[in-house]
Protein backbone atom coordinates (compact mmCIF):
# COMPACT_ATOMS: atom_id res chain seq x y z
CA UNK A 1 0.00 0.00 0.00
CA UNK A 2 1.37 3.42 -0.96
CA UNK A 3 0.44 5.59 2.02
CA UNK A 4 1.76 8.80 0.49
CA UNK A 5 -0.52 8.27 -2.51
CA UNK A 6 -3.52 7.80 -0.20
CA UNK A 7 -2.69 11.02 1.64
CA UNK A 8 -2.43 12.74 -1.75
CA UNK A 9 -5.90 11.46 -2.67
CA UNK A 10 -7.28 12.78 0.62
CA UNK A 11 -5.64 16.15 -0.03
CA UNK A 12 -6.71 16.43 -3.66
CA UNK A 13 -10.22 15.02 -3.54
CA UNK A 14 -11.21 14.48 0.08
CA UNK A 15 -11.21 10.77 -0.79
CA UNK A 16 -13.02 9.07 2.09
CA UNK A 17 -12.03 5.59 0.91
CA UNK A 18 -8.36 6.52 0.97
CA UNK A 19 -8.79 8.06 4.41
CA UNK A 20 -10.56 4.93 5.66
CA UNK A 21 -7.57 2.82 4.60
CA UNK A 22 -5.19 5.26 6.33
CA UNK A 23 -7.32 5.26 9.48
CA UNK A 24 -7.66 1.49 9.64
CA UNK A 25 -3.92 1.03 9.26
CA UNK A 26 -2.50 3.87 11.34
CA UNK A 27 -5.01 4.44 14.16
CA UNK A 28 -4.20 1.18 16.01
CA UNK A 29 -0.47 1.64 15.42
CA UNK A 30 -0.52 5.21 16.71
CA UNK A 31 -2.51 4.10 19.76
CA UNK A 32 0.00 1.30 20.42
CA UNK A 33 2.88 3.75 20.08
CA UNK A 34 1.26 6.12 22.57
CA UNK A 35 0.52 3.34 25.06
CA UNK A 36 4.19 2.29 24.85
CA UNK A 37 5.19 5.85 25.74
CA UNK A 38 3.22 5.57 28.98
CA UNK A 39 -0.21 6.92 28.11
CA UNK A 40 -3.29 5.13 29.35
CA UNK A 41 -5.37 3.41 26.67
CA UNK A 42 -8.24 5.92 26.70
CA UNK A 43 -5.96 8.94 26.32
CA UNK A 44 -3.98 7.11 23.62
CA UNK A 45 -7.20 6.34 21.75
CA UNK A 46 -8.21 10.00 21.88
CA UNK A 47 -4.82 11.21 20.66
CA UNK A 48 -4.83 8.58 17.90
CA UNK A 49 -8.20 9.85 16.70
CA UNK A 50 -6.99 13.46 16.88
CA UNK A 51 -3.92 12.44 14.89
CA UNK A 52 -5.93 10.94 12.08
CA UNK A 53 -8.30 13.92 12.12
CA UNK A 54 -5.21 16.12 11.67
CA UNK A 55 -4.17 13.90 8.75
CA UNK A 56 -7.56 14.54 7.15
CA UNK A 57 -7.34 18.29 7.73
CA UNK A 58 -3.65 18.73 6.89
CA UNK A 59 -3.27 16.21 4.08
CA UNK A 60 -2.42 19.03 1.65
CA UNK A 61 0.57 19.95 3.85
CA UNK A 62 2.14 16.51 3.50
CA UNK A 63 5.28 16.55 1.36
CA UNK A 64 6.49 13.06 0.46
CA UNK A 65 9.85 14.55 -0.53
CA UNK A 66 10.62 15.51 3.08
CA UNK A 67 9.21 12.57 5.05
CA UNK A 68 7.49 9.27 4.61
CA UNK A 69 3.78 9.02 5.35
CA UNK A 70 4.30 6.98 8.53
CA UNK A 71 6.95 9.38 9.85
CA UNK A 72 4.66 12.34 9.14
CA UNK A 73 1.69 10.71 10.89
CA UNK A 74 3.71 9.60 13.91
CA UNK A 75 5.22 13.09 14.19
CA UNK A 76 1.71 14.51 14.37
CA UNK A 77 0.87 11.95 17.08
CA UNK A 78 4.03 12.78 19.03
CA UNK A 79 3.32 16.51 18.87
CA UNK A 80 -0.28 16.00 20.01
CA UNK A 81 0.96 13.81 22.88
CA UNK A 82 3.38 16.54 23.95
CA UNK A 83 0.66 19.19 23.70
CA UNK A 84 -1.65 17.00 25.77
CA UNK A 85 1.01 16.43 28.44
CA UNK A 86 1.76 20.14 28.63
CA UNK A 87 -1.92 20.99 28.95
CA UNK A 88 -2.32 18.40 31.71
CA UNK A 89 0.72 19.80 33.51
CA UNK A 90 -0.67 23.33 33.28
CA UNK A 91 -4.03 22.14 34.62
CA UNK A 92 -2.36 20.26 37.47
CA UNK A 93 -0.22 23.27 38.32
CA UNK A 94 -3.28 25.54 38.28
CA UNK A 95 -5.22 23.08 40.45
CA UNK A 96 -2.38 22.86 42.97
CA UNK A 97 -2.07 26.63 43.01
CA UNK A 98 -5.82 27.06 43.53
CA UNK A 99 -5.80 24.40 46.26
CA UNK A 100 -2.93 26.10 48.06
CA UNK A 101 -4.87 29.36 48.10
CA UNK A 102 -8.06 27.71 49.36
CA UNK A 103 -6.84 25.34 52.05
CA UNK A 104 -5.09 26.43 55.19
CA UNK A 105 -1.51 25.29 55.66
CA UNK A 106 -1.46 21.92 57.37
CA UNK A 107 1.68 20.45 58.80
CA UNK A 108 2.73 17.26 57.09
CA UNK A 109 3.17 14.24 59.28
CA UNK A 110 6.74 13.31 60.24
CA UNK A 111 6.45 10.20 58.06
CA UNK A 112 5.42 12.29 55.04
CA UNK A 113 8.24 14.75 55.62
CA UNK A 114 10.75 11.90 55.93
CA UNK A 115 9.46 10.22 52.78
CA UNK A 116 9.60 13.50 50.89
CA UNK A 117 13.17 14.10 52.14
CA UNK A 118 14.13 10.57 51.04
CA UNK A 119 12.60 11.15 47.61
CA UNK A 120 14.46 14.43 47.19
CA UNK A 121 17.70 12.74 48.26
CA UNK A 122 17.19 9.86 45.81
CA UNK A 123 16.48 12.24 42.92
CA UNK A 124 19.47 14.44 43.83
CA UNK A 125 21.73 11.38 43.99
CA UNK A 126 20.42 10.16 40.63
CA UNK A 127 21.00 13.59 39.08
CA UNK A 128 24.60 13.45 40.28
CA UNK A 129 25.09 10.17 38.40
CA UNK A 130 24.10 11.75 35.06
CA UNK A 131 26.67 13.19 32.71
CA UNK A 132 27.28 16.93 33.08
CA UNK A 133 25.49 17.60 29.77
CA UNK A 134 22.42 15.60 30.80
CA UNK A 135 22.34 17.06 34.30
CA UNK A 136 22.51 20.59 32.92
CA UNK A 137 19.59 20.18 30.50
CA UNK A 138 17.47 18.38 33.10
CA UNK A 139 18.01 21.14 35.66
CA UNK A 140 17.29 23.87 33.10
CA UNK A 141 14.18 22.13 31.79
CA UNK A 142 12.55 20.76 34.93
CA UNK A 143 13.92 22.82 37.79
CA UNK A 144 14.30 26.20 36.07
CA UNK A 145 11.29 25.41 33.81
CA UNK A 146 12.98 26.80 30.70
CA UNK A 147 11.61 25.91 27.25
CA UNK A 148 13.78 23.62 25.14
CA UNK A 149 14.40 26.37 22.58
CA UNK A 150 15.68 28.70 25.28
CA UNK A 151 17.96 25.97 26.65
CA UNK A 152 19.35 25.37 23.15
CA UNK A 153 20.04 29.09 22.70
CA UNK A 154 21.71 29.44 26.12
CA UNK A 155 23.91 26.38 25.61
CA UNK A 156 24.61 27.09 21.94
CA UNK A 157 23.29 23.68 20.91
CA UNK A 158 20.85 22.54 18.23
CA UNK A 159 17.31 22.05 19.56
CA UNK A 160 17.39 18.37 18.58
CA UNK A 161 20.52 17.83 20.68
CA UNK A 162 18.86 19.39 23.72
CA UNK A 163 15.77 17.23 23.25
CA UNK A 164 17.88 14.10 22.80
CA UNK A 165 19.86 14.82 25.94
CA UNK A 166 16.67 15.34 27.93
CA UNK A 167 15.15 12.12 26.58
CA UNK A 168 18.30 10.11 27.33
CA UNK A 169 18.65 11.70 30.77
CA UNK A 170 15.04 10.90 31.64
CA UNK A 171 15.54 7.28 30.60
CA UNK A 172 18.72 7.11 32.71
CA UNK A 173 16.95 8.71 35.70
CA UNK A 174 14.10 6.22 35.36
CA UNK A 175 16.60 3.36 35.43
CA UNK A 176 18.46 4.82 38.41
CA UNK A 177 15.30 5.50 40.42
CA UNK A 178 13.81 2.08 39.68
CA UNK A 179 16.79 0.37 41.32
Amino acid sequence: MEWAELIGRVAAHGDRGAFKLLFEHFAPRVKGFLVKTGMNADAAEEIAQMTLLAVWRKAAQFDPATAGAAAWIFTIARNLRIDSARAAARQAKAAVSAEQHQTPDVMDSPETMMTRRDDVSRVAAALERLTEEQSTVIRMSFIDEQPHGEIAAKLGLPLGTVKSRIRLAMARLRDLLDD
